[in-house]
């Protein structure tokens, strides 16, 4: 019988992906107590203020100076996805929205045309610790879709189906189990279910099953076992790999010894070439270049924020460009 395995790699701080997924990175931050300004209440000194992604003590600053994230920045082309297991994310942006999310919370951003915007992680214990874990999954955009207006979905834990068949599996994105996910994004590629665009987290604990069910061919799968271990129809799942999939077929993945976490990545192809540099992803070079013209001129609308780090107040939010304000439903 053929592996349903197709190739497997080991994972180191940004995940191989399959098209149209770019980027994929787990974030996962110790932090210690937060002092008043919600920094660590611990010295920086050894840091690479402003570029530091080395884990010295288990945690990393990013981008920020003061409050652990990333400051101020733009976008065009695709969309980001963060899912946040643990935390909280203050996230601002050109368009003056606002909102702080986390602990199970998805939020979509889709760029189009152009955004600024930041993602601070405000460690608002100063009893500690402020542990961060999350996901930041970026996701093309097609060509007819590149250039379509800014926005941003929260998709609250809450509502966020929940499987529990021998695994327990979040659909973050897709379908499972006769369970969706909220719509994704009008404009983005995931709202076509004729792509078959997925994303699950799964936690097993040893020995439990999930079934994965077979996808429609030309569909791509990746799956990222990044805590534990276990097996997919009989084949080992190492820890800490990525693992491309036959999509087609349907497998069965046992739990090892120390249990699993991993996170599914699962959509048709958008089969387009890809342009990229840095914050900016487009088909071509030439779109490059005028992105980056067009954010020199424009700054894609500007920054209405007093800093480029902001931390919000209060418990979970969305405030809407529109200025509506949404928040948990329980």
């Amino acid at each position: 019988m053929a592996s349903v395995i197709r190739d497997s790699v080991e994972l180191g701080f940004q995940w191989p992906t399959i098209d149209p997924f770019l980027f994929c990175v787990h974030h996962l931050d110790h932090y210690p107590a937060g002092n008043a300004t919600f920094g660590p209440s611990t010295s920086l000194d050894g840091r690479n203020i402003g570029m530091d992604f080395e884990v010295k003590d288990g945690w990393r600053m990013y981008h920020g100076d003061t409050v652990p994230g990333f400051p101020a920045h733009p976008h065009r082309g695709f969309e980001t996805v963060t899912y946040v297991r643990q935390g909280l994310i203050d996230h601002s942006d050109s368009l003056g929205a606002a909102a702080r999310f986390g602990r199970g919370d998805t939020q979509w951003l889709t760029a189009g045309a152009g955004i600024v915007h930041a993602e601070m992680f405000p460690l608002l214990s100063q009893d500690g610790p402020n542990t961060a874990e999350l996901f930041q999954i970026w996701v093309n955009l097609p060509r007819s879709r590149k250039m379509a207006p800014p926005s941003f979905v929260l998709n609250w834990d809450e509502d966020q189906p929940v499987l529990h068949d021998g695994m327990t599996v979040r659909v973050i994105a897709g379908d499972l189990g006769g369970e969706s996910a909220p719509p994704a994004p009008v404009d983005s590629w995931a709202a076509d279910p004729e792509n078959e665009f997925a994303i699950w987290e799964m936690r097993g604990e040893p020995g439990t099953a999930l079934r994965l069910p077979a996808a429609s061919q030309g569909v791509e799968r990746m799956l990222y076992v990044f805590e534990g271990s276990g097996a997919i129809d009989g084949e080992q799942l190492r820890p800490n790999t990525g693992n491309r999939l036959d999509a087609t077929v349907g497998a069965q993945i046992i739990a090892g010894d120390a249990g699993i976490s991993a996170l599914v990545l699962q959509s048709r192809p958008i089969g387009e070439p890809v342009a990229q540099h840095g914050p900016f992803v487009m088909n071509t070079r030439a779109e490059l270049v005028q992105a980056y013209e067009d954010y020199q001129s424009t700054r894609f609308g500007g920054w209405p924020w007093p800093a480029d780090d902001p931390v919000h107040e209060g418990d979970r939010f969305a405030r809407h460009p529109d200025g509506r304000v949404t928040a948990p439903s329980n």
